[in-house]
């Protein structure tokens, strides 16, 4: 009997190693590949770049040492051990997707959760930032998970006219959404500098692929992209910097759109108000913030600030409810939105996930949020 019993534990041990080997395969393919590496000609172009120095892309409003090389041991003790308050009480409401095609004169978002959106744009489809996996890591078995479900299946997308990347980390740039959207749409990737090189290991085809660095711009069906400044920083391995980060333009014939992607607050959103604003829509990020890492990632208040400073008209939050990357409470982000936003009269849309928001006639802020906080 005792020799059945570890007979049997051999095999279970061995079924476990298995299965972990097996879901480990990606890993190698998830860290992407080095752009510098990647050919002569995207290698020139970066070194080329005023951003790169010294063999590295820059966070030109930071100091060096306010970019952090990984997250320090005590705030991952902290987020092992007092989770309750990070994730929602409840299942987080969401909501199907409009099937209708886009507004032809006006603006309208479908927020999928954290970064993920869909813009309309003047009869066009921007996707921002997708990321459909389950966690955000370079291993699905283990790293930040979701708090609730994507509330409508990548096959289901409707056409899009363009994907618009703002960096390379895992919650903003996802392999297997790529992967997906690279079989089921035939829109083009417009990405940050570098970023192509990761999109060419996954199997986008290079035609399909442009690269941009800041205050470069690129026309595609009638919409224009520019790509402008973000105080932030890169990588999928623990070499850091090697491809750009930026947030992003979108202007249609007389509608404007901002994404901010990541970044902490700073002083250019004026000059891109003043250079390609005002904006009917500002996207920015209201989650994952720390008295630790001012220089990568925006407040609550400082994203109200940051909309002002670009002109925006209505401010839709993301980079929140989704996973947590940070150890404020999970409500807290639009807790802190709203007040601001009330006390400063800015107008804003909180949408539940899938829940479309028309730029023109946004509804009335719910607090939805609040039961599940």
């Amino acid at each position: 009997m005792a020799g059945m019993r570890t007979a049997r534990r051999i095999l279970a041990g061995g079924a476990v190693l298995a299965a972990a080997g097996w879901a480990l395969r990606e890993v190698p393919a998830e860290l992407g590949m080095r752009p510098l590496a990647s050919g002569p000609d995207r290698a020139a172009r970066i070194r080329r770049s005023p951003q790169f120095r010294d063999g590295a892309f820059v966070n030109t409003m930071s100091e060096p040492a306010a970019v952090p090389s990984g997250p320090p041991v005590s705030m991952l003790t902290e987020l092992a051990t007092d989770r309750s308050q990070r994730r929602p009480a409840g299942p987080v409401p969401l909501r199907i997707p409009p099937a209708d095609e886009p507004p032809a004169d006006g603006v309208r978002a479908i927020w999928y959760g954290h970064a993920s959106t869909l813009v309309e744009i003047e009869g066009r489809r921007v996707l921002f930032d997708p990321v459909w996996s389950r966690r955000v890591s370079p291993s699905q078995l283990v790293g930040p998970k979701r708090h609730h479900p994507v509330p409508v299946e990548l096959h289901e997308l409707p056409e899009v006219d363009a994907i618009a990347i703002s960096h390379d980390h895992y919650d903003h740039l996802d392999m297997a959404t790529v992967q997906t959207l690279n079989r089921t749409q035939k829109a083009p990737f417009i990405v940050p500098l570098g970023i192509g090189a990761h999109l060419e290991r996954w199997g986008v085809a290079a035609y399909r692929i442009i690269e941009l660095d800041w205050d470069e711009e690129t026309e595609v069906r009638g919409l224009r992209f520019v790509a402008t400044a973000a105080r932030h920083f890169s990588g999928r391995t623990l070499t850091r910097n090697d491809t750009l980060w930026g947030s992003w333009v979108v202007a249609g014939p007389t509608k404007r759109v901002f994404y901010a992607g990541d970044s902490g607050y700073f002083d250019g959103y004026k000059g891109i108000g003043s250079k390609h604003g005002p904006f009917d829509l500002t996207l920015m990020p209201i989650g994952a913030y720390s008295p630790a890492w001012p220089d990568i990632h925006m407040n609550p208040e400082e994203a109200v600030t940051a909309h002002l400073d670009l002109g925006g008209r209505l401010l839709l939050p993301v980079h929140w409810a989704t996973f947590t990357l940070a150890l404020h409470p999970w409500a807290e982000p639009v807790d802190r939105l709203w007040r601001e936003a009330k006390a400063r009269d800015v107008r804003i849309a909180v949408p539940r996930p899938g829940e479309a928001v028309d730029v023109s006639a946004a509804p009335a802020v719910e607090g939805w949020w609040e039961m599940l906080s």
